[in-house]
């Protein structure tokens, strides 16, 4: 799978938060409701100050690596907190260097299979922050393109 290293500038998000682990599958089921509860509830339409239209689902507060227990947060950028913040939380992700993945395909499966490939790969990790950048550039759920940034060490 191929990568590239990007200096990537810090970015505000705000969403909603969930803690999950890949054990047992529970994380697929947490961050499909995560997604679910963003859009069908309305919460990306209240967030005020969005930076662009892009969505954003974030890995962090890793507790040691990805076999272990971290936070997930659905989100955008924002340029400031909103001032109703109901239930969001707001993050920071830092500056610095990320391999950056640019995939394409279903939003779930290509996904899917793209963190299984990056589990594999012997990546200098920081387990930070890692998040992938829906570009939303299409209704078509089945044809996206999706970037996925791993914080790496310098």
């Amino acid at each position: 799978m191929k990568f590239e290293i990007v200096e990537l500038e810090e970015k505000i998000v705000e969403g909603l938060e969930v803690k999950t682990t890949n054990e047992n599958g529970k994380s697929i089921q947490d961050i499909a409701n995560m997604w679910q509860t963003f859009f069908m509830q309305g919460i990306y339409e209240k967030i005020e100050n969005k930076v662009n239209g892009k969505t954003i689902g974030l890995y962090t507060d890793y507790e040691k690596d990805y076999t272990k227990p971290y936070n997930f947060v659905v989100c955008t950028e924002v340029s400031e907190n909103s001032k109703n913040m109901e239930n969001r939380v707001v993050k920071v992700i830092p500056k610095g260097k990320y391999a950056k993945f640019v995939i394409y395909g279903d939003v779930q499966n290509a996904v899917g299979q793209a963190w299984q490939e990056i589990w594999k790969m012997d990546l200098n990790r920081k387990y930070t922050c890692d998040f992938e950048e829906y570009q939303n550039n299409s209704n078509d759920m089945q044809n996206q393109e999706i970037h996925i940034y791993i914080a790496v060490e310098d």
